[in-house]
This record gives C-alpha cells, structure tokens and sequence, in this order.
C-alpha cells in the first residue's frame, strides 16, 4: 500500500517541476518579446545570450556527493600552496646574465686585501706593487695597514701606517759634521747622515727609516744596521729581535692602473737594482722566513650579492725555511645593475696557485708570498630583474583553471565508477 503512494507522490513532484519549469520560460520569452519591442539595445542584448558559454543550471538538478567534496577541498589547499609559491617566485628578485667586450679605458683597479703571516713580523714584510706599464709602488705603506700578532694570534697593538718598528728616540743624535745633538736640550736643526746615499749634499737622513730609503733609491744593500748611527739610537736591531716569534695581519687596499701586473708580500726592503726587482735581507741575519699565511679577504672592487672571492678563507702552511707562493688571478670586469636602477661597476676573478721551495741565501727565489693578475677583454653584466604582473596574473590563472579542470576530471571518474560499480552490486554482477 506503501508503494502506489510513494509512487504517487513522486509523479506529483515532477508535475510541478515541468509546470514550474514552464512558467519559468513563458516569463523569459514574455521578457525577451516585451525588450524587442523596447529597441534595438535589448534586442542586441538579447542576441548576446546566445554566446553565454556558461548555461546556468538549475539548482534542483544538482546532486552533491561526498567524494565531490573531498575532492574540492583538497583542490583548494592545492590551488592555495600554488599561489603563494607562484607570488613567493614574482616577489623573489632573479639575476640576468650577459656578456660584452670592455671598452673602458684609463681606469683604476682597487685591491682589497687582508692577510696574515702567523710566523712573519710586520718589521720583516713589505708590500709591494707594480705593471706592465712600468709603474711600481715598493713598500705600500698608503691605505695599508700592519697589526702585529702574537704567538696565539692575538693583536699585539692596533694597525699603524708606515711604522711599524717603532722608535725609540733617544737623545745625544750625531750630525753630519760629528757634533752631538740632543733634541731635548737645544731648539738646533739636526741633520742626520746617509752615509754616502744622499743625492744632494743637502739631504738628511734623521731616522733609521729614512737611512735605509736613502739606500733603497740609491740601490744599496742595507746589511750593518749596527754601523748606522740612527738605526742603533733607535734600537732597529733591538726591535727586530723582539719582534721574533711574532705574526703580522696586513690589511687594507691598493689602487692600481687596470693594466696586468701583480703585487706581492715579501721579506724586506726592495729596490731597484738595474732592471732587476731587488729585497734586501741582509739586516734579518736569517735564511728562513716562513711564508704561512691566511687570506681573509682578497676581491678586486666593491662586493655585490653573490659574488664568490675564491681565496677568501684560503690557508697555505709551509713546510721548510723558505718558499715561494704563486697566484695566478684571471680578473673579469663586471657591471652589477640593481633593480632600482643603480649599477656598480666592480670584478670578479678565477685563480690558480703554485708553490716550490728556495733557498733565500742562494738568491735565485725571493721567497714570499706572490699576486699575479690579469684582465680579461670580455665584461659580464649582472642585472635584477623581476617577473612582470602579467606573467603573475597569467600564471594564478593557469594555476586555477588547470586545477578545476583537472579536479572536475577526478571527481566525474570517481562519480561514474561508483555509480557503475553499485549498479552491478544491485544486479548481483559485481565480483
């Protein structure tokens, strides 16, 4: 009995679902006949709808499932990971990359160095720089800065410029004609020998440092530091000794033409000596020097993001009395262009490195530690850049329309399985 009537009941459901569906039409084409009469407008814009690629669907057709759920949130979380990875991508700054030939002419190059020698006093080395141009700077002591180091490492004193001996003044200082002078007690003019160095008769030579200049441009070894009345007022001698066992941490920069050259830590005061490139390590009284040290910082201009300085952190120990260190540096010019618009002309640089022993007393090596560069004709060119919106809005679009269409995929297989795997379990063929 229970049957007819709920059959009963359903016909009487869809009677009014095809009246109501009925009705619905009369007043669209009721609507449609009354906005034909209006003008052309609506009737234009009643020609539109047929273009709609979207047919509504009437809400009393739609059956939700539990799968279509499941899947739909889970497309969500999906389709929201993806946005935020794709607006982290089109925040994130990327770098381009391109190559040209380096036109610049009559520049400088600026060295930037920080070195430590843990067994080399600051007395003992010297900095010196030079070109293929012929140009040389022999004991850089402008914007380069000495700090000497204990045994631990540990600094000793702050960095100075130039002085890096000291001096220890003392009075009762010998002129040229063999008179004493002493500073403390008389207001006269002292000046000083240069024991056969000077180049004009008026030069002087009041401290142990100028006396060895003096040597150095005339081309002199400085071998009797004890002979020298100004270096044994000063204690030069003293000094160095006491100096024994220490390191020394050089650092600073260097400006330099941008030409091939190279520049170099080694023992001593150099000179000249005809076209020969000339240390004197005479006054040391030694054969070793023990040319261990640490690079902390070596670039060839400003640091820009991501720039890699192959031997900052480099550490060489030697084994032996004395050595010699070779790099051999391939400078390549570089633009760094900012996404603002700021661009920083700057270097980067690949090395390869050698090493031998010498014998110091032998002459033939100077050992030290030893900076050859050169500089590539190609420039790289570095630029920040930025996705554009389009490419942004582009992408979310995909992103989301490449996730309905795929979740509607799924959802429509696993409907359609279902409902065939049930059908055949209600006929008893399902096995």
């Amino acid at each position: 009995a229970s049957s007819p009537r709920r059959g009963r009941a359903q016909l009487r459901d869809c009677g009014r679902r095809r009246r109501k569906s009925r009705d619905t039409g009369r007043r669209a084409l009721e609507m449609g006949a009354g906005e034909g009469r209006g003008g052309d407008a609506p009737s234009f814009l009643s020609s539109l709808q047929r273009f709609d690629a979207f047919p509504k669907v009437n809400e009393d057709f739609f059956q939700r499932t539990l799968s279509g759920g499941v899947i739909t949130v889970a497309a969500t979380v999906v389709m929201v990971l993806l946005f935020f990875s794709e607006l982290r991508v089109y925040l994130a700054v990327r770098t381009e990359y391109g190559l040209t030939v380096d036109t610049s002419r009559g520049e400088k190059l600026q060295i930037n160095l920080d070195v430590t020698f843990p067994h080399l006093p600051c007395g003992v080395v010297s900095l010196d720089a030079m070109d293929v141009s012929g140009e040389q700077h022999l004991d850089v002591a402008h914007n380069i800065f000495k700090r000497r180091l204990d045994e631990t490492g540990s600094p000793v004193a702050t960095g100075e410029k130039e002085q890096t001996l000291g001096a220890k003044v003392v009075p009762a200082a010998r002129q040229k004609d063999g008179s004493v002078h002493d500073p403390a007690t008389t207001n006269e003019t002292y000046c000083g020998s240069c024991y056969g160095s000077e180049e004009t008769p008026e030069q002087c030579c009041n401290t142990c440092d100028e006396v060895r200049e003096s040597y150095r441009m005339k081309g002199w070894a400085f071998s009797n530091a004890e002979g020298i009345e100004q270096c044994a007022r000063e204690g030069f001698s003293d000094t160095i000794k006491n100096q024994e066992g220490e390191g020394c941490n050089i650092y600073g920069y260097l400006e330099v033409n941008k030409v091939a050259g190279n520049f170099h830590f080694a023992p001593g005061k150099s000179f000249q000596h005809g076209n020969m490139h000339v240390h004197d390590l005479m006054p040391f009284h030694t054969n070793s020097f023990n040319m261990s040290h640490v690079v902390a910082k070596l670039s060839f201009g400003a640091d820009f993001p991501g720039v890699v300085n192959p031997l900052d952190g480099v550490a060489r120990n030697m084994d032996g009395e004395a050595g010699m260190y070779q790099y051999f540096l391939k400078v390549v010019p570089t633009t760094y262009q900012q996404i603002h618009g700021h661009a920083m002309a700057t270097n980067q640089f690949s090395v390869t490195d050698h090493f031998k022993q010498v014998d110091a007393q032998a002459g033939e090596h100077l050992p030290g530690v030893f900076f050859f560069y050169d500089l590539s004709p190609i420039k790289v060119e570095l630029r920040e850049r930025r996705h554009s919106v389009l490419h942004f809005v582009t992408s979310v679009c995909a992103i989301v329309g490449g996730l309905f269409t795929v979740s509607g995929i799924v959802d429509a297989t696993v409907y359609h399985s279902h409902k065939a795997i049930k059908k055949k379990i209600e006929l008893g063929k399902f096995t």
